[in-house]
Parts: structure tokens; C-alpha cells; sequence
């Protein structure tokens, strides 16, 4: 879209109608003199205010020169009202090179440097010269550089005081120097800058004002570690940090201990990686630079390190890739088989249809699950009856009992999975089933494959049921479709499997496909799971698993020694950012109005229920003065249930006041937008 000045505009009018106009003719005579106009309002005087303060620094990048000997800056600064900034007598440079052994900063000043103006410690030879109101040249002699040297600069002006420090600006990065970038990081940090994790304050900026998290780091975690004398103590060669870039990646992210893999290479690398030596950055960090080992990459030809972990039977990510994509399943609705027989005698049963499907080029191909089980290839093929509240589209518990299921294997592979009764307490809901099959992928052992291995979870429809209300030994149950299974879901499919990357489950052949879909089995508003005394329900439990008390929980870190529980890595993460699951966003007003069952809340004492929202939040906000706030707007926690708990609403009147776009809504204290 075109703008114009309006005056400009219509002054360009004006002349073109006088053009217009205008002809060879004879156009009269011309017409007696006006009278003088009356005289206009002075204007103002021109520019922008020049001010000599800011509590905000805004650098407007102009150039940057790298001559022999020296590098030179040339920026511009305002203030928080956009007012040119005059008097700045403060600004650093901090410089890394592109060396033959990647990004390099020493500390000695052999290669790259540090350059200051102000300050306590200024550089000798370094000036900052006000060449306009606001406009400023920095010129900072670094031996090291040369006219054709590529390096990696970043800037910061102000003295912090009377002139506000500038956020950390790349003024500077050569081409190609990594594969890793800010998104594939954010995917799991979100937005760095404003976590607790170590170093935050140095995330940069690029000159186009976004976020250049992997190049603020390589400033100082250059692809070079630090130098050691021959007593293996740190010098001051080398490059500047211990840890190098790449070791942050491949080693220090070994200590997310639950189901990530430094391993799965696309996770970070948004491209193929640059080295492809053995021996040369990254590859080092892990392997040994033997030629059977060389010999490998040497063989590859056109070689993408991603390509070629992910595709490792060691690592077995593309196994397990291909086994989920390469299979469905399907889960009838819950239905009467008068012949099913218990210990030898018929006397029928609630049963769900299970079929497993391979899928090749398109083409379903029905697989024979009780002969895949009996070798192992299956380690788990399984159902569940669920309660289900049509109304609020809900899961309201399970309806069987753990441990009576019966399998009963058709000639066309299907397993019919059979219970011989249902258990009282659904009276008021309808039922639909839930299936999993899992592949152990080799591991014969099913309570390490449910880890380990590969499942699938299905839903069925939801049907309505008389079998409540008959005389089952004169009577056959009627069961009548209600529709599809349509429980609210509120976060995305990749929520899950972007953090926890390696593809396998998180336990008892639940996975994280689908954004935690299977978990809901188990987990859901009628189950009662104590969850390690974590949170009920799956949204409560899986907020205290990241950032509540379930995060101490959980068992997924451990003292080596002791065997303690410790807090477990995604203590290291912002809380408040939500978008990491809730990419779309949360509405308060959306969470059906229905109690959860909440023993977990109850120290593992069922019997009581708590409302949703207030289930959710204090998973988190667990302060007395937190849910003293929840219970006098309507919230409540464990307070006693009855039989017909699910069918009644609460009180809870949170979203009039916290829902997205409100006031106060729940988007002005938690984080639902990626950084840009």
C-alpha cells in the first residue's frame, strides 16, 4: 500500500489541474489583484526534542567497518519516547572471529577482544565520538582484526545510570556459522531472556530488533573451549568459555532426564550441521575420532549428521518414527456379546473391538493381533470402559475393573477385549472405550516396553446404555450411539514430543503423541489418580508435574546417592510460559463446568472433588493467600463428592474476571505468544 503526505498530495493535485487547464488559446484577460490573506499561525521549530536521559535505550544500527587493527560503529540512540539521546560517554564491543576453528574469542586478546569506552576500565585508544544530536561513531582497535576478517560482533551503549543501559545488540554474524537457531531453542526455552537460568541478560538482538539467541551465545561460548596450561589449569587461550557452544548442546542437555535425546539432531538443527569431521566441533563432543569411526562419515558422501543419528539402530528414532506412522488402530463402541464366556461358562460380557492396521502407501492392511502378541512383537494390546458425560464431552472414569478384562481373538485378527460386568457409579453417564496397542520394538519384557516402545491410543464413540437399568440374567443390555468421543483438548499435537523428543512413552504404554491424548485414559476428571500426590485430572497434574510440587515428584530425577527426589529440569523453564502447550491459547470460559475427583490433592484420600479451574491453578498457586482468593470467587477444593459428582456445576466465577482478553485475564500474567 502507497502513503503520501496529505499536503504533498494536494499540493501535486492542484498543480495537475493547473496543467489541465492550460492551453494554446487565448485565455482572457486576467482578473484584478486579491486582497492579502490573513496571516497564519508561526510553526513550530523542527526536529525532534533532544534529550540528555533515558530510562529506555533504543540503539538504530547504521554501519559497521572492520579495517586492519580496528572495528568501527556507527549507531544512533533515543529514548523511551523515541527523543535523540546526547552525552552517551558508555559503550562496549565485544568481538569473535571466524577462525579455521570456527567462532573464537581468547581471553589474552590473540583472537577477537573486548572493547570498552567509559567505565571503570576503558580501552586505551578506544573513542565514541557524537557526530550528530543522537548520532554516534565507536571506533575500537582489536590487533587481532584484519580488513577481510569475519567476525561475530555485539554492542551495548549507556552508562546505566543517566543514559539506561541498551539491551545486547548483534551488529555483526559471518554467514553460516550455525545450524541451530533461535526458534528450534524457543521451541522449548520460549523466551530465554526473561527465565532464571544462568546468563540471561545476555540474549541479543539482531539489528532488525529480534531475538538472536544462538549468536548472543557465541560471543561467549565460542565453538573453541578455553586453554589449559600443562598443569590443566584454564589459561587465558583458547576461546572464552569452558563450555563450548556445541557442548551446551550435546552434553549439558543430557541432563533433561526424561525422554529427550540430544541425539534426535532435528530438534535443534534446523539445517544439515556444518562440520562433518569426526574430528572436528560437535562431533568430538561424543565420539572418538578412530577410522572405523571416520570411515562413516567418509562413506556417506553428501553427509547430514541429523540424517544419519536419527536413522542409527542404536538411537532407533526413525524405527520408531516409522512404526507410528505406519499403523492405526480403530476402537469399536462399547457393546453386549451374550457369548462371552467366563471360566467356562457363557454368561456374556461389555466388550470393545480392537483392529490394528498397517498402512503402506496408502493401502490398510488388517494385522493379526493375538498371532503379533504371541511373539512378542506386541507387548501390549489393551481397553478400558470409560464413563462419559455427553454434556460436557467429559471422561468421568473407568467403568470396569482393573485386572477382569478377557481377550478373545477373532479369526480376522481383531481382539475383542471383554469385562464381565460394568461397576456402579455411572448410572447417570453414557460409556465410551479407549484402546492401546504397543510395539516393544525388540524389547519382549512389557513393562519396559510400555516405556520404551511404541503405542497407540484410540477412542470410540460414545454410546448410551440400559445395563443399569435391567435384570441382566432375563435381559439383554441395550447399547445406542451418542456420538463421537469429543473431550476438550486444549493444547497442540507437537506440545509434548517437541521437548520430549526420543519417541518413546512417558509409562504404561502412554506416549506423547497427540499432545498427551493417551494420558487422558488414565488421567482424566474421574479416575482419582494420585499422580505421585502431584495434582488429579491431566491439565492440574500436568502443570504440578513442570512447575508445581509434582515437579519434586515425580521420580524423574533422582539424588545418585541418596536416592532423594529432586527437582526435575522443567523447574529450569519460565512457568508463565504457557505457550509451550497452549499455543492457541487458553478460554477460561471454555473448561466445562464439572468437578474433578482430586485425592491427589488429599494427601491420596479419595472421597473428596475439586473444582476445574481452581484444579488447575493450584497446581501452580498453591499459597494459602492464592487459594483463599479461588474459594471466595466460587472455587473450591476437596470438598466431599457423591455418587452423581460429575452431573453437578460449580460455583467458580473465575472467568468473568481472568479469561483471555479480560482486564485481569489469565494472557496479562502468563505468556501465550512466541518471541519474535
Amino acid at each position: 500500500m502507497r502513503t503520501h503526505k496529505k499536503s504533498l498530495l494536494a499540493a501535486a493535485l492542484i498543480a495537475a489541474i493547473g496543467l489541465a487547464g492550460c492551453s494554446d488559446g487565448d485565455d482572457g484577460q486576467d482578473g484584478a489583484p486579491g486582497a492579502p490573506g490573513t496571516p497564519g499561525t508561526p510553526g513550530e521549530p523542527g526536529g525532534s526534542p533532544v534529550v540528555e536521559t533515558s530510562e529506555v535505550t533504543n540503539v538504530e544500527f547504521i554501519s559497521h567497518m572492520v579495517e586492519e587493527g580496528k572495528v568501527t560503529i556507527e549507531f544512533e540512540i533515543t529514548n523511551e519516547d523515541g527523543n535523540l539521546v546526547n552525552g552517551l560517554s558508555d559503550a562496549s564491543v565485544y568481538l569473535a572471529m571466524n577462525t579455521e576453528r570456527g567462532i573464537q574469542r581468547s581471553r589474552d586478546g590473540e583472537v577477537g577482544g573486548k572493547v570498552t569506552v567509559g567505565g571503570d576500565e576503558p580501552t586505551e585508544g578506544a573513542t565514541l565520538t557524537m557526530l550528530d544530536d543522537g548520532h554516534y561513531e565507536l571506533v575500537a582497535p582489536i590487533a587481532s582484526v584484519q580488513a577481510d576478517s569475519e567476525v561475530l560482533t555485539r554492542l551495548q551503549v549507556g552508562d546505566g545510570e543517566t543514559i539506561a543501559d541498551s539491551p545486547y545488540i548483534i551488529v555483526n554474524k559471518p554467514e553460516n556459522i550455525h545450524t541451530s537457531t533461535t526458534e528450534t531453542c524457543y521451541s522449548c526455552h520460549v523466551d530465554y531472556a526473561t527465565s532464571d537460568i544462568k546468563h540471561a541478560k545476555f540474549v541479543a538482538l539482531n539489528t532488525a530488533g529480534e531475538v538472536d539467541f544462538v549468536g548472543s551465545c557465541m560471543v561467549c561460548h565460542n565453538n573453541v573451549a578455553r586453554g589449559q596450561d600443562e598443569t590443566g589449569e584454564y589459561d587465558e587461550t583458547g576461546g572464552y568459555a569452558k563450555n563450548t557452544m556445541q557442548k551446551l548442546g550435546h552434553i549439558n542437555h543430557q541432563k533433561f532426564e526424561k525422554d529427550f535425546t540430544p541425539t534426535n539432531c532435528y530438534s535443534c538443527h534446523a539445517e544439515p550441521v556444518i562440520n562433518t569431521s569426526i574430528a572436528g566441533n560437535g562431533c568430538s563432543d561424543c565420539h572418538t575420532s578412530d577410522a572405523s569411526a571416520a570411515a562413516i562419515v567418509q562413506a556417506t558422501g553428501d553427509f547430514d549428521a541429523r540424517e544419519f543419528h536419527a536413522k542409527s539402530s542404536l538411537i532407533g528414532l526413525v524405527e520408531r518414527e516409522e512404526t507410528r506412522a505406519s499403523h492405526t488402530t480403530t476402537t469399536s463402541a462399547p457393546y453386549w456379546d451374550a457369548d462371552a464366556s467366563w471360566e467356562d461358562t457363557t454368561t456374556g460380557a461389555v466388550c470393545t473391538d480392537l483392529k490394528l492396521y498397517e498402512v503402506l502407501d496408502g493401502v490398510e492392511t488388517q494385522l493379526n493381533i493375538g498371532e503379533m502378541y504371541a511373539v512378542h512383537t506386541l507387548t501390549y494390546a489393551g481397553a478400558y470402559i470409560h464413563g462419559y458425560d455427553s454434556e460436557k464431552n467429559t471422561v468421568v472414569g473407568r467403568a470396569i475393573s482393573r485386572g477382569s478384562e478377557q481377550y478373545i481373538e477373532r479369526a480376522d485378527g481383531t481382539r475383542s477385549i471383554c469385562f464381565p460386568g460394568l461397576v456402579a457409579g455411572f448410572e447417570s453417564s453414557n460409556l465410551n472405550a479407549s484402546t492401546r496397542v504397543t510395539f516393544g520394538l525388540g524389547e519382549e519384557d512389557s513393562t519396559l516396553a510400555g516405556y520404551t516402545g511404541v503405542s497407540i491410543t484410540g477412542y470410540s464413540e460414545v454410546v448410551s446404555t440400559d445395563y443399569y437399568d435391567i435384570d441382566l440374567s432375563t435381559t439383554v443390555p441395550n447399547f445406542s450411539s451418542e456420538g463421537t468421543y469429543d473431550r476438550r483438548h486444549a493444547v497442540t499435537a507437537d506440545s509434548c514430543t517437541t521437548c520430549h523428543n526420543n519417541g518413546t512413552n512417558y509409562h504404561k504404554n502412554g506416549g506423547y503423541s497427540d499432545g498427551g491424548k493417551a494420558c487422558v485414559a488414565c488421567h482424566n476428571n474421574g479416575q482419582d489418580r494420585n499422580a505421585k500426590s502431584s495434582a488429579p485430572g491431566f491439565g492440574p497434574m500436568v502443570h504440578s508435574m513442570h512447575w508445581g510440587i509434582g515437579n519434586a515428584l515425580s521420580g524423574a530425577k533422582v539424588d545418585e546417592e541418596t536416592g532423594e527426589n529432586l527437582v526435575n529440569s522443567a523447574a529450569s523453564l519460565n512457568a508463565d510460559n504457557c505457550v509451550s502447550c497452549h499455543a492457541d491459547g487458553v478460554s477460561l470460559a471454555d473448561v466445562p463446568n464439572q468437578y474433578m475427583l482430586s485425592r491427589a490433592y488429599n494427601e491420596g484420600t479419595t472421597g473428596v472433588m475439586t473444582s476445574p479451574i481452581t484444579a488447575n491453578c493450584f497446581a501452580c498457586h498453591n499459597s494459602d493467600q492464592a487459594l483463599n482468593h479461588m474459594e471466595q470467587n466460587g472455587g473450591e477444593l476437596n470438598i466431599p463428592n457423591n455418587v452423581d459428582w460429575f452431573t453437578e456445576g460449580t460455583s467458580e466465577s473465575c472467568a468473568t474476571c481472568h479469561d483471555t482478553g479480560k482486564s485481569f485475564g489469565i494472557d496479562m500474567f502468563h505468556n501465550f505468544d512466541r518471541v519474535q
